[in-house]
């Protein structure tokens, strides 16, 4: 049953891919969410009895690598950390594929999607499965290489193929961090086993790595490699710029890759890598930086973009980025509490999302949108539970775990700590801010799209509503059934060892004895959000015009995204480009080709040129050159014999 989790939808992928080349799409469709439904119903169970009944299991498949002293099985591990991973990736995945049969309904392809959703869905249950690094490697790139093909899905538009390139250039940088991080592990503990470099961590805290020509310590070098491997798939500041531009992906991929799935697999490699980071505590603290600096920074452009898939994207990164603060300060529980809370409401944003662009004939622009709420109500009602969630309004899922990620933040009782606190306070009262922005845009005021495309909106067929209705009972009661589990009283037993933490760091049990006003201050500030937007954008029509106007500079470095893509492309993209053409054009084709096949051949064909002219065809040539052949026969054979 454990191995049926993990490999029916690779089966679903492939039998779905071998239905697109006869252009079956609704036999492909059938496969894949049947597939993905039974991996959910094992999921249930495997739950029950790993998490629920404390049974972990690890089954091997085979002998994978075998190369020396070093060894890499193909195993599958469930534990507590994995079962969770389990129920998040095939719910959100399995509701994305029915939704998709509803809102793909119209494309030519929709195997060769579904193929895709399933390939994807398969290489991210292998990441969350590993038993070693090597096989989380595997896992990792290929959920980059699906989510490759799935952004650039729509390949015909110049848009789609740059941003699925971008992606997965952009992704590789981080990648080579996580394969040197790999590489780092090996070289200190001889293996890639996780068991095995649990055991040793403490030991090999004491020691130091030669890195760069600098005696450093060898776990603080290994964390920050590994972690920028997180960085690369979690769209944290410095290497996010792929993530605004995936949303050129069809919206079902949006919700697959960016609500629950690809980007929350470096909080997971955090997350599983516990019992080594706790004894590396700059890495930790590297860890919290950048997360606190990524919420605040994802929270400031969201609220200034006018995509409504862009608006969400951001939205999901700021929100990441509080996981990997309270990872940093070792609260690993409600890290992965966020998570899977986030999993729901996020999916249900983006899938509501994509129920209204159906809706307004594919239009994405928040200032052709409103007046719509009465004609699409169940939408409405689905954006509004997951806009609450996400602000972290009191019973619903975010607040759960929001609050207890800055809870823990302030219980850490350290300078990032801190800092992580009241930047994920101030992103707080943003993300409010733009999720009622969004609201009050897409579905309130009078319309702003053109009487035709206001005469076609309608509720989106059940096929789509149904699995809204599913992710929003999990916005609405996730955070309310899974507190204790996950981070109140019954936390220890439920996490087992698949979370460590040193007990020194205490940041997880003092949550729980903040001061009033912690607990208060972050519904304070949404609730101060949420106003703010509702006199902007529902009242005082015209202010936000004029703000952007007073203070132009900084409304112009949060709509341009703190100019981070023209940094790099100033940087890194314009000198490649450049040294790339030089290279082309003086290397390849002046030198190579030049001296190699082209030189070669131009040289032949001018030699063959010259000899073609010699043959004209002319008697008196032949006759001309036969004489000059005597004459020249002659005179040789006088001057050799003239002497004898």
């Amino acid at each position: 049953m454990y191995s049926l989790i993990v490999f029916l939808p690779l089966l679903g992928a492939v039998i779905a891919g071998l239905l697109s080349l006869s252009n079956r799409d609704r036999a492909a469709e059938i496969v894949t969410v049947s597939g993905l439904l039974l991996s959910l119903l094992f999921s249930i169970i495997a739950f029950a009895n790993v998490a629920i009944g404390g049974q972990p299991e690890t089954v091997n498949l085979a002998r994978w690598i075998s190369s020396g002293s070093f060894v890499a099985n193909w195993s599958l591990r469930f534990d507590t950390l994995t079962a969770v991973m389990l129920i998040v990736v095939t719910g959100v995945s399995s509701m994305v594929h029915i939704y998709s049969i509803g809102y793909m309904s119209h494309d030519n392809a929709r195997a060769r999607f579904m193929a895709y959703l399933s390939l994807f869905t398969f290489a991210m249950l292998m990441l969350v499965t590993a038993d070693n690094l090597v096989q989380m490697f595997f896992g990792w790139e290929g959920v980059g290489v699906a989510s490759y093909l799935l952004i650039g899905f729509w390949y015909k538009k110049d848009s789609a193929h740059s941003a699925a390139m971008k992606a997965f250039v952009v992704n590789r940088v981080g990648d080579f961090g996580f394969a040197l991080g790999i590489l780092a592990v090996y070289a200190l503990f001889g293996s890639v086993q996780f068991d095995v470099i649990f055991a040793q961590s403490s030991v090999i805290a004491a020691t130091d790595i030669n890195f760069l020509g600098y005696r450093l310590p060898a776990l603080e070098v290994a964390g920050i490699l590994l972690f920028i491997g997180a960085m690369g798939k979690s769209a944290q500041l410095g290497l996010h710029t792929w993530l605004p531009d995936a949303m050129e992906g069809p919206t079902p991929v949006s919700a697959l890759i960016h609500a629950a799935t690809m980007v929350t697999a470096g909080v997971f490699m955090i997350c599983r890598l516990s019992p080594m980071l706790e004894y590396a505590p700059f890495a930790l603290d590297v860890i919290t930086v950048i997360g606190a600096l990524t919420a605040i920074f994802a929270a400031t452009v969201g609220m200034t973009q006018f995509d409504i898939k862009r608006v969400i994207a951001y939205s999901t990164c700021s929100q990441l980025g509080y996981m990997f603060f309270a990872a940093g300060v070792s609260a690993y529980p409600a890290a992965m509490f966020h998570l899977t809370t986030h999993a729901f409401f996020k999916a249900l944003l983006f899938l509501g999302a994509g129920s209204v662009i159906h809706a307004l004939s594919d239009e994405q622009d928040l200032r052709n949108m409103g007046g719509i709420w009465k004609k699409v109500p169940v939408t409405y009602a689905m954006m509004w539970i997951g806009s609450l969630a996400l602000a972290g309004f009191p019973f619903f899922a975010g607040y759960y775990s929001k609050d207890m990620i800055l809870e823990a933040a302030y219980a850490a009782q350290s300078g990032v700590g801190s800092m992580a606190f009241w930047l994920g306070c101030l992103a707080a009262f943003l993300t409010a801010f733009y999720s009622w922005r969004l609201l009050i845009m897409a579905f309130h005021g009078a319309p702003r799209a053109s009487a035709q495309v206001m005469s076609h909106v309608h509720e989106s067929p059940k096929v789509m509503t149904l699995p809204l209705l599913v992710l929003a009972i999990g916005a609405v009661f996730a955070g309310w059934l899974g507190y204790e589990l996950f981070v109140g009283h019954d936390m220890k037993q439920f996490w087992g060892a698949s979370i460590f933490i040193l007990p020194t760091n205490t940041a997880m049990e003092d949550a729980h004895h903040v001061p009033s006003w912690v607990k208060l201050l972050p519904i304070v500030l949404a609730s101060s959000g949420v106003a703010l937007a509702v006199l902007l954008y529902a009242y005082w029509t015209s202010m936000p015009a004029r703000i952007a106007a007073i203070f132009r500079p900084v409304y112009l470095l949060f709509y341009n995204k703190w100019y981070f893509d023209e940094l790099y492309d100033a940087i890194f993209v314009s000198p490649a480009v450049r040294f790339g053409a030089y290279l082309w054009k003086r290397g390849d084709r002046d030198t190579i080709d030049g001296f190699g096949p082209d030189g070669m051949s131009a040289f032949i064909y001018r030699l063959s040129g010259m000899c073609s002219r010699v043959q004209t065809g002319f008697v008196f040539h032949y006759a001309f050159a036969m004489l000059i052949g005597v004459v020249v026969l002659v005179s040789w054979y006088y001057l050799r014999f003239k002497g004898a």
